[in-house]
């Protein structure tokens, strides 16, 4: 009879651990949510931190659950922390790699050179849209819908070109004229392009420059500033309509000229 009280007890506290691992996993799976759901309700909380900051959430709540059903069967918590610092000791040299990850991850959010929803380069290892900043890796979508991770310490420790971050880009390209043409007037019909051209800005003004000269052609530059948002489709626009305000003026494409020079012992063998 003695022995009952004792397996009563044994059984009340594994049901009471059970509770509180599965009320506090619980909890975790909320909490995690919560902060999820704030954060989408802010404009102010920058999305690219909210994977991070969930999952940190999440598992601390978790490791003080454990904590807490490991105490309910009388193990000491001192001992668990001593413990766990040892083993986060051992991982840590174990996992020097993983580590720089985390640590990568946690510099990108806090310096914040890329955000969701921009598009960067990472110079040498790849290019698109951000889609997740994580603890150890970084999401990505190429322009062609596949998507791409790398470790967050690779793109920490390479250049990092942020396409989006500022709200206009400037736009340079050359268009060809044929020596013997109207210089001038391709230089006016050009201009006049860039000031009717809807997308492109006023301030700052566009410029049309003679820039090169090469065998065959005269290389004349238009440099405008667009919305980054209507680059593109302006640069496809622009590409198209230069050459053809050209040709409609009677200025025509130049063609590469290659003047063959022949020998004096060829031309009598001929």
């Amino acid at each position: 009879m003695t022995e009952f009280p004792a397996v009563v007890a044994i059984a009340l506290n594994v049901v009471i651990a059970l509770l509180i691992l599965i009320i506090g996993w619980w909890l975790s799976a909320v909490a995690g949510r919560a902060i999820k759901r704030m954060a989408a309700r802010s404009p102010r909380v920058d999305p690219t931190i909210v994977p991070m900051a969930q999952s940190v959430t999440v598992w601390t709540i978790r490791i003080f659950v454990l904590i807490a059903v490991l105490a309910r069967f009388g193990v000491q918590t001192a001992s668990i922390i001593a413990v766990l610092g040892a083993a986060g000791l051992a991982v840590g040299l174990a996992l020097q790699n993983t580590l720089q990850n985390i640590a990568a991850g946690i510099m990108l959010l806090m310096l914040r050179p890329l955000r969701a929803g921009e598009f960067v380069s990472v110079v040498g290892k790849g290019d698109g849209t951000v889609q997740e900043v994580g603890l150890f890796l970084t999401r990505f979508e190429q322009v062609d819908g596949i998507q791409f991770t790398l470790p967050n310490s690779l793109i920490w420790g390479n250049p990092i070109i942020n396409y989006s971050r500022n709200t206009t880009r400037r736009l340079d390209f050359g268009v060809g004229v044929r020596y013997g043409d109207d210089l001038d007037l391709a230089i006016k019909l050009l201009q006049d392009l860039l000031n009717e051209h809807p997308q492109v800005l006023k301030d700052p003004a566009p410029l049309v420059m003679v820039m090169e000269y090469k065998d065959s052609v005269i290389t004349v530059n238009l440099r405008a500033w667009i919305n980054a948002a209507d680059f593109w489709d302006a640069r496809f626009d622009l590409f198209r309509r230069a050459v053809q305000v050209l040709n409609q003026a009677g200025l025509q494409t130049p063609v590469p000229v290659r003047e063959i020079v022949q020998s004096v012992g060829e031309k009598k063998a001929a």
